[in-house]
């Protein structure tokens, strides 16, 4: 099965390792360590064109991928279900 993050873009749900909030989560600093390094690295995915809300982690063959989205944690982990 796959979820709609947003702006055509879908992912694998058995791909994901985790839905945050980013507000939240980005409170720690090893959180914004992480993101930052991702995105330093060209593994962050923009697909939002409004204020986001939420980042997904999800497994790629060589590593992984965040993408960053304008949906709520929740609306998503409904998506999921």
């Amino acid at each position: 099965m796959y979820l709609h993050l947003g702006n055509n873009t879908i992912v694998r749900k058995e791909n994901i390792v985790g839905i945050f909030d980013l507000d939240n989560s980005t409170v720690s600093a090893r959180t914004r360590e992480f993101l930052t390094n991702a995105e330093k690295s060209g593994n962050v995915v923009n697909v939002s064109d409004e204020l986001p809300k939420s980042f997904v982690v999800c497994r790629e063959n060589d590593g992984y991928k965040i993408y960053i989205c304008q949906l709520s944690p929740i609306t998503l982990i409904k998506r999921a279900s």
